[in-house]
């Protein structure tokens, strides 16, 4: 119910710490159901989605306590192992698809799960068969009952999975569950993403035997048991890759400390085509905008090719380039929801099927808009600051789903966000991760 204004033009500069990475975080608290004692994970993001994977997390039977992380973005969580259950409820599983991922853990725990089926963004088909079928390779056994997805096995034993597509969800499920199969597994055609190299390296610090995370190759000798840990969360490169788009957009200068150039090395190729300076040095990335934002042409892949979670921020930015650009979306099938708002805004954008036709116009105008998802609402974001006048970005549940503290990080930046709430509710705290 929650809204926000956005005064524009700003230019977005100064120095900023990165946030810790949602996509690493969640997985990383789904994996604390197999460890015994205490896990303590530090720069975790205070975002509603970690609020619903607590919720999760604390239905199945573990304590979480929360503190902050001194001047540091997120927080300190404290996981800490009960009587683990194994039926993960609809009515939190519902609101965000990350909760699939305690299948494998439970699986590995306990032998069993009941796993509502998952919710989240509206941006394509994204079927679960990869992980059911990678599951069933380790010795799990599934049936649908009422909408839930229930598995039971007499043991894991490891064993050879071969994905058909390199599945980021799929690989952490079969991997957290290939952790304490007996016996030795491999993930072949396994997703590479840093937020998969940052869960092997968690449970490794736990007591895992993996090896070759972040290749396509991943092979794992199982273990009876995992121990309690502290890690951090490495930084999320999508949150830097938008800070950074922000900052070209605005002709602004950027400093993302703890920024990883070697998670967005296509992304700053296509900023550094766009006209844009950039530094990276071992503190973090930098960036000066450009007078004058060219056009370029881009395609979505999976990793290590350009992110499809910063395809919408790079849409809003080209609205108002120097000349045509086009980007193909090979990931999702409804990753163009935004378009509309941004025309709405005056861009130029033409999409059909998989690809989307972006003519740069001279200007674009603060109208009220509606935030489709996570990542358009991002999008929305930076078109609000290069817009002249007010937008007023509304269903902004999306945005407070995957970004913390959005107003005042960007605020800190020279933007103008005011976060309008309800009269019912405006003496609340726009969000608050709390404690058990």
């Amino acid at each position: 119910m929650d809204r926000l204004v956005v005064q524009g033009p700003s230019s977005i500069r100064g120095r900023i710490h990165a946030a810790g990475a949602k996509n690493a975080a969640l997985k990383l608290m789904a994996a604390s159901l197999m460890v015994d004692g205490t896990t303590h994970l530090h720069r975790v993001p205070k975002i509603y989605d970690v609020d619903t994977m607590a919720a999760v997390l604390r239905t199945l039977g573990m304590r979480i306590d929360i503190v902050d992380d001194n001047d540091l973005p997120g927080v300190t969580m404290s996981i800490t192992a009960g009587e683990v259950t194994h039926e993960a409820p609809y009515e939190l599983v519902s609101k965000m698809r990350a909760s699939i991922v305690v299948l494998g853990p439970l699986l590995g725990k306990l032998g069993k799960a009941r796993v509502a089926m998952p919710g989240g963004c509206n941006i394509g088909n994204r079927k679960i068969d990869l992980h059911i079928k990678g599951l069933e390779a380790l010795g799990a056994r599934f049936s649908m009952v009422k909408g839930y997805l229930e598995a039971e096995t007499d043991g894991l034993k490891g064993a050879e999975v071969i994905l058909d597509i390199p599945s980021v969800g799929a690989t952490e499920n079969i991997l957290m569950a290939a952790v304490m199969a007996e016996g030795n597994s491999v993930i072949e055609n396994a997703a590479r993403e840093p937020e998969i190299v940052d869960l092997a390296e968690f449970l490794n610090a736990s007591g895992a035997k993996i090896t070759g995370a972040g290749g396509t190759r991943i092979e794992v000798e199982g273990v009876p048991s995992l121990s309690g840990c502290e890690y951090e969360v490495v930084a999320d490169r999508i949150e830097v890759g938008t800070l950074l788009i922000a900052a070209a957009a605005t002709q602004g200068d950027i400093f993302v400390a703890g920024g990883r150039a070697d998670h967005l090395e296509i992304v700053l190729v296509k900023l550094r085509d766009m006209g844009c300076e950039v530094t990276e040095t071992s503190e973090g990335i930098g960036l000066k905008g450009p007078e004058t934002i060219k056009s370029v042409d881009l395609v979505t892949l999976p990793y290590p090719g350009f992110p499809t979670d910063l395809q919408a921020p790079m849409m809003a930015i080209l609205s108002l380039s120097d000349d045509v650009s086009m980007i193909t979306e090979n990931v999702f099938e409804n990753r163009f929801s935004v378009v509309d708002e941004l025309n709405r805004m005056g861009a130029s954008i033409d999409n059909e099927g998989h690809h989307a036709v972006i003519r740069g116009v001279k200007a674009l105008d603060g109208v009220p808009v509606c935030s489709p998802d996570l990542r358009g609402g991002a999008a929305l974001l930076i078109a609000a600051f290069m817009a002249d006048g007010a937008t007023e970005i509304q269903d902004i549940s999306h945005i407070d789903r995957g970004y913390e503290s959005v107003e005042e990080r960007f605020n800190s930046l020279g933007a103008r966000i005011e976060r309008i709430r309800p009269a019912n509710m405006a003496n609340m705290p726009s969000y608050e991760i709390v404690s058990e």
